[in-house]
Order: structure tokens, then C-alpha cells, then sequence
């Protein structure tokens, strides 16, 4: 195997079983899409969830050169929930499978060219707490792509995106009435 799981669990402490057949189902994965590099799962129980059927959470992340993979679901029992993610990643990498992916048009690949966006807010200076941060690793691409890839990652609502014909960072998000929509950036 070229690579290996990463378990983190947040409010459960895993048996030796389930954390041996997360790896073990995890493992797998290679089977479909050879080029996985890391594989991340994050399994989370929280007792104050309104839904019964929401309390336990397992989420996959799979990455190698190119693509990031991910899937979540919330259930109400461990292995099932596992289970569910598992099936929706491996039919995330199949659809990867069937998509190729276009360069940028001056020969060099979509992979190797990277730009990242680190916003930089001090909680000094803000009236509001941040809870998260993320930084996002931008690959050039086109509305198409971006529009595969907020799919293939889960992001129902939104996915920002650097757009090859615009030369800009643009976000694409899905609208009340089920399209997308696209707010394209400037610098003002």
C-alpha cells in the first residue's frame, strides 16, 4: 500500500475493531483510484444532535496529484455512517475516472500551478470570532471543471475557483431554484 489512513475521532473513542476496519475498508479505495497519496477519516459522535439519525458522522477525504476527493454522512450508527461515505467516495472516484481534465493551454499541467489564498485576520482587529480557518490551494480551471469538482468534493452550496479565462478568483453557488450561479472578482 502507498499510503495510509488517518483516523481522527472527535467526541467517540474507537474499539480496535472499528478502527481496524476503517483501515481495512479504507485500504481499498487503491483498488478504484491508484493514485491516492493520503486518505483521511474523521469519524465524530455528538450527543446533542436533534436528529437521532444525525449523531454519528464519518467523513473520507481522499488526495494525489490533481484531486481531492471527499464525502460525508451523518447516520445514526457508526459503521453505517462509514459505510455510506464509502459508497459515495468510491462513486466520486469513478466519476473522476470518466472526466479528463484540459491543460491551461500553454503546455504546462492544471496540477503544477498552484496559487494560495491565506487571509490573513487578526481577532484583534475583527468584531467577530473566528471559529475556522482554511486555506484553499487554487487550480486554474474553467466554469465546467469547477462545476465538477464542487460536485465531487460535496460542496452543494459553493466552490470558489481560479477561472483560466478570466484570470480572476470566481465563486460558482447553487440558487434557490436549483442552478448556479457565478460572482466573478475584480480588484476594486
Amino acid at each position: 500500500m502507498s499510503y495510509q489512513v488517518e483516523l481522527k475521532a472527535r467526541g467517540i473513542n474507537p474499539s480496535p475493531r472499528l478502527t481496524e476496519y476503517i483501515d481495512k475498508k479504507t485500504l481499498k479505495l487503491e483498488r478504484y483510484l491508484g493514485e491516492i497519496n493520503t486518505a483521511k477519516v474523521e469519524i465524530s459522535h455528538n450527543k446533542n444532535s436533534r436528529d437521532v439519525n444525525d449523531r454519528y458522522v464519518a467523513q473520507i477525504t481522499i488526495s494525489g496529484k490533481g484531486f481531492v476527493l471527499r464525502s460525508e454522512e451523518r447516520l445514526d450508527d457508526i459503521y453505517a455512517a462509514f459505510d455510506s461515505a464509502l459508497d459515495k467516495i468510491q462513486r466520486r472516484i469513478e466519476k473522476y475516472k470518466g472526466k479528463t481534465y484540459r491543460g491551461r493551454g500553454d503546455g504546462a499541467s492544471i496540477t503544477n500551478y498552484e496559487n494560495e489564498i491565506d487571509m490573513e485576520v487578526s481577532a484583534e482587529d475583527s468584531l467577530y470570532q473566528i471559529a475556522r480557518r482554511k486555506k484553499l490551494s487554487l487550480i486554474p480551471m474553467d466554469e465546467e471543471e469547477a462545476l465538477l469538482q464542487s460536485e465531487l468534493l460535496g460542496h452543494d452550496n459553493f466552490f470558489i475557483y481560479y477561472d483560466i479565462n478570466s484570470n480572476s478568483v470566481n465563486v460558482i453557488y447553487k440558487r434557490w431554484d436549483a442552478t448556479f450561479g457565478i460572482i466573478e472578482t475584480e480588484i476594486a
